[in-house]
């Protein structure tokens, strides 16, 4: 029987045979294909998100979810005689704001569990004040409609009712009343930035007391709802002051106007916001539809963690190109510069490492937040490289070279999920000097030559 050599062929006989700048590509191309992994991973957070999202949306319906006020409007209905024998009679509703509405809102929060998610719940307390001037309102308009000046509401709005946590009342001339379902218009569509639309739920009281042309009066409007995530009022008066007090350590404003001035405490928050007329951009008075546009001077808060879990993680899955890059040319000079050999599945079982990295990454941080989660997941897979690294090269003057190494990079990955703003010329930057130091740390090799063997085959059997 012939001699059988100990065979040589396939990848494992190429990586032997190959030179060392040849094993460089083959470890790049390594790299890029362990970024495979990572897209299921990442699809694990988007569903992690969505379920999130589900959740957030379940505890909402039961609070009233994202709120939107409408301070105290007057509406008078008004009709549009039919011309001619063919045309029809028009019934609209016209509005009047009041010249100057201050309102003053105090909020407490709470987190509401679910599984592992957290949704911020809050509870509003709401006085809005407004006092009108009908001096400009004409007693009929003079294009042919009549305003029917006897049935004539003070309106109030929200966008969600089931949020109410008591009756609310309005103050009118020393007069208190309930506010009730509005005779003249039950609700009232908004087009909306963040939504397609803003639907609000309208109260009201009849204001015949008071509302005739030329009067002046102040109103006054009590309401306590509950909600989930965001508080937003609407810039109801021609000017418009709110002020709101609440115990949330990380609010966010938002809407189509910032506050003048806000203070933030361990505590809470103090905001105030004042909009004049002219910035308001809604006339005054006029028809229902002069008013479409009157989301776009929402003044908002929303009640939101300093740090999304699931962002962060998915933020950290952007760079992992550049992770498993690094790590991988770390060991290629690790490999180079002690002649040991490092087998391609030994490349694959550091790719994976890292892709499971970011697997304890994502569930420690549903639990314990990010900057804890990524110390505890950084810091175990930084051991486990390290003690490869020593098992690998069989020194543990390696494995502690690798562990600086490796510590200096997850840091650098922390580092550019922190910054934010700056987070692309840092990691820029930090890339060019990797680089930098793999080719002075290689510059005395021939990258034409054949990398050292490491261990010998075993003999040829013979027959």
């Amino acid at each position: 029987m012939n001699d059988l050599p100990y065979p040589h062929t396939g990848l494992r006989s190429t990586f032997r045979a190959a030179s060392t700048g040849v094993k460089l590509i083959l470890v790049g191309i390594l790299a890029l294909l362990m970024t495979i992994p990572a897209f299921f991973v990442s699809s694990l957070v988007d569903d992690r998100t969505r379920r999130e999202r589900d959740v957030v949306n379940e505890i909402s319906s039961h609070v009233g979810g994202q709120q939107t006020f409408l301070g105290p409007i007057l509406g008078i209905p008004y009709t549009i005689p039919a011309q001619g024998a063919n045309d029809l009679t028009i019934h609209g509703l016209y509005l009047v704001f009041p010249a100057q509405a201050i309102a003053s809102i105090k909020s407490t929060t709470e987190e509401r569990h679910r599984s592992l998610f957290k949704v911020p719940v809050f509870q509003a307390d709401l006085k809005l004040d407004a006092n009108f001037d009908l001096a400009g309102v004409p007693a009929s308009d003079p294009q042919g409609a009549q305003l029917d000046w006897p049935r004539a509401e003070f309106l109030v709005g929200v966008s969600d009712a089931r949020g109410a946590l008591s009756d609310g009342s309005l103050t009118v001339d020393g007069k208190t009343t309930t506010l009730v379902p509005a005779a003249l218009s039950p609700d009232m569509t908004f087009s909306a930035e963040q939504n397609d639309h803003l639907r609000l739920i309208l109260f009201g009281t009849s204001a015949v007391s008071v509302a005739q042309p030329g009067a002046r009066f102040a109103v006054s409007s009590d309401l306590r709802f509950s909600g989930a995530q965001r508080l937003a009022i609407l810039a109801y008066g021609k000017s418009t002051r709110v002020s709101m007090l609440g115990d949330w350590r990380n609010p966010s404003f938002d809407g189509g106007f910032l506050p003048i001035s806000h203070t933030l405490v361990p505590n809470g928050f103090t905001a105030e916001w004042s909009i004049p007329f002219i910035a308001r951009g809604v006339r005054s008075e006029g028809p229902a539809e002069t008013v479409s546009n009157l989301d776009a001077t929402a003044l908002g808060v929303s009640f939101v963690e300093v740090a999304d879990p699931y962002q962060s993680v998915n933020r950290s899955l952007k760079y992992v190109l550049l992770f498993l890059g690094l790590i991988f040319l770390s060991y290629f000079v690790f490999e180079v510069t002690s002649g040991k050999r490092v087998h391609p599945a030994q490349y694959v079982l550091i790719g994976v490492a890292q892709i499971i990295f970011y697997l304890l990454l994502l569930s420690f941080a549903e639990r314990i937040g990010f900057d804890f989660a990524f110390l505890i997941a950084g810091s175990a897979t930084v051991l486990l490289l390290s003690l490869n690294a020593g098992w690998v090269f069989a020194s543990r003057s390696e494995a502690r070279k690798a562990f600086v190494v490796f510590t200096l990079l997850y840091a650098l990955i922390y580092l550019l999920l922190r910054l934010e703003d700056n987070a692309l010329l840092v990691g820029a930057i930090a890339s060019f000097m990797a680089v930098a130091s793999a080719m002075y740390l290689t510059r005395r090799i021939d990258w034409y030559s054949s990398l050292p063997s490491g261990t010998s085959p075993p003999p040829a059997h013979e027959a």
